[in-house]
């Protein structure tokens, strides 16, 4: 990702987000009753539900019903059950093993380790790489063996071991791999294969049910459910602010060894990949949102690579406290106004990048993208991925007091940035 200036000071540098980035789509709420009466129920019939606007787009769409279940008795099923059957076969576990360098042996020719070793001691120059061992999850999109991961999963190994549910293993091929997203694609030679339904998060809203399915800690095909917690969230507030996606959150338990799953809505239809865990809390799961995942899954499997709309500058959101921070900060040397417009300031411009070739300089605030708002990072972050690269973005921004217009041809991200 792109680094900030060295005059920048830490604290600043906690909230400065490098838009070499962009990510999925956003999320729209929607009306979603779960229990009327009669009459009640006739007027909803009749009544539009009201849309609900997010940076992205705008969706006035009722939520799907859940899988129906039979009546409580011998042989019944709940939902989550139902789910689980549909799905389940389709997960599998997959066993990475990737090589390690150990400890150069450089490091030994520094002084201050040296002195505790004899010359005898210090260890030869060709050292063995060290083999590293992980277990993760992943689900099938196809019958042919086109299978979805997460990239920290299978990132530094070319083949990886595949266990379907039914016991069978398969040797797997790493086909692509995308760490600025975190997705990654791997095939089997297989046919026949039981695969996942794909669903949308164009319906989604906190409340609504979540069931996840992995391999926590080697637990084959563990189940979890709960709800869907929150959407939306960035990269930066998950704390892995390099990947360029915005999160769904969910309580559904997700451990060590469920990354690379699917995390279903109450149809076991999969509406995102499980990739990301807080340690320090308890409760709290991400996963990518299904279209996100599946649109670099199609690049990586078409061209064993994604390439990702680059502008090559740094920004933090334009608050009252951002501001008054950056105004007492004496080596940025900048003076912002805080005129109570929203906005995104730019903090750093990448040598020969696309937004110095622009013109974009240190300070500019960015109010709109295309004649429609921005007011965070993750705002300009999803609007420059959703853009061609090579095409034009229109940039109003506000500079010395006045406003004005520039157009940024977005580049491919370079490969030492991602």
């Amino acid at each position: 990702m792109d680094s900030l200036p060295k005059q920048f000071s830490q604290q600043l540098a906690l909230v400065a987000v490098a838009l070499a980035v962009g990510g999925g789509a956003g999320w729209a709420g929607h009306y979603y009753v779960t229990q009327v009466s009669l009459a009640e129920a006739e007027n909803a019939a009749a009544a539009t539900p009201p849309a609900v606007e997010t940076s992205l787009t705008t969706v006035a769409q009722a939520a799907p019903n859940p899988l129906s279940a039979g009546p409580m008795g011998e042989n019944s099923q709940n939902f989550i059950a139902l789910a689980v059957d549909r799905v389940g076969p389709a997960v599998v576990r997959i066993d990475a093993e990737r090589t390690v360098p150990e400890i150069s042996p450089d490091a030994f020719n520094n002084p201050f380790f040296r002195r505790f070793f004899d010359e005898e001691a210090v260890p030869p120059s060709d050292l063995p790489d060290r083999l590293e061992q992980g277990t993760g999850s992943g689900f099938i999109l196809s019958a042919n063996g086109q299978i979805l991961t997460n990239a920290h999963v299978v990132e530094g190994a070319k083949t990886v071991q595949v266990t379907l549910r039914d016991g069978r293993d398969f040797e797997g091929k790493v086909v692509g791999v995308d760490s600025v997203t975190d997705v990654a694609v791997v095939k089997i030679e297989a046919a026949d294969l039981p695969a996942v339904q794909i669903g949308s998060t164009q319906n989604l809203a906190p409340g609504q049910w979540a069931i996840a399915i992995g391999n926590p800690l080697g637990l084959d095909n563990t189940v979890t459910a709960g709800i869907i917690s929150a959407l939306g969230r960035s990269s930066n507030q998950v704390g892995i602010p390099d990947k360029r996606v915005q999160f769904i959150q969910t309580d559904a338990a997700i451990n060590p060894g469920n990354s690379g799953g699917p995390l279903l809505n109450d149809r076991g239809e999969v509406i995102g990949m499980n990739t990301a865990i807080r340690a320090n809390a308890q409760g709290l799961g991400f996963a990518i949102p299904i279209e996100t995942a599946k649109r670099i899954a199609d690049q990586l499997f078409a061209n064993g690579e994604v390439q990702h709309p680059f502008l090559g500058i740094q920004m933090v959101e334009l608050s009252k406290e951002m501001v008054d921070r950056i105004n007492e900060e004496e080596q940025l040397n900048l003076k912002i106004a805080d005129d109570d417009e929203p906005g995104v300031l730019i903090v750093g411009v990448l040598p020969d990048s696309p937004a110095q070739a622009a013109g974009l300089k240190i300070g500019d605030v960015i109010r709109a993208i295309e004649g429609d708002p921005v007011d965070s990072p993750p705002d300009v972050q999803a609007r420059v991925e959703a853009t061609e690269i090579g095409g034009t973005l229109n940039l109003d921004i506000h500079r010395d007091g006045s406003d004005q217009s520039i157009a940024v041809k977005p580049a491919a991200m370079p490969s030492d940035l991602r």
